[in-house]
């Protein structure tokens, strides 16, 4: 997901992704703890993107004040 695409999103939006997308990361270290992952590359990209959504919640955060 891009920086554009999280920006255009409201604060409740960006906090579901988030939540979402830490779930599907726990669930995905726990599939690949079991057994490798076919892609393993999709951990890194996932925890990326909740970086990334942290970040522009953090900045929405700040310019609301």
């Amino acid at each position: 997901m891009k920086a554009s695409e999280i920006r255009a999103l409201s604060v409740s939006e960006i906090e579901e992704k988030i939540a979402a997308a830490k779930l599907e990361l726990q669930k995905m270290k726990l599939e690949h703890a079991i057994s490798p992952l076919e892609n393993p590359m999709k951990i890194r990209k996932t925890r990326k993107d909740i970086a990334r959504l942290l970040t522009i919640l953090a900045e929405k955060n700040n310019t609301d004040k």
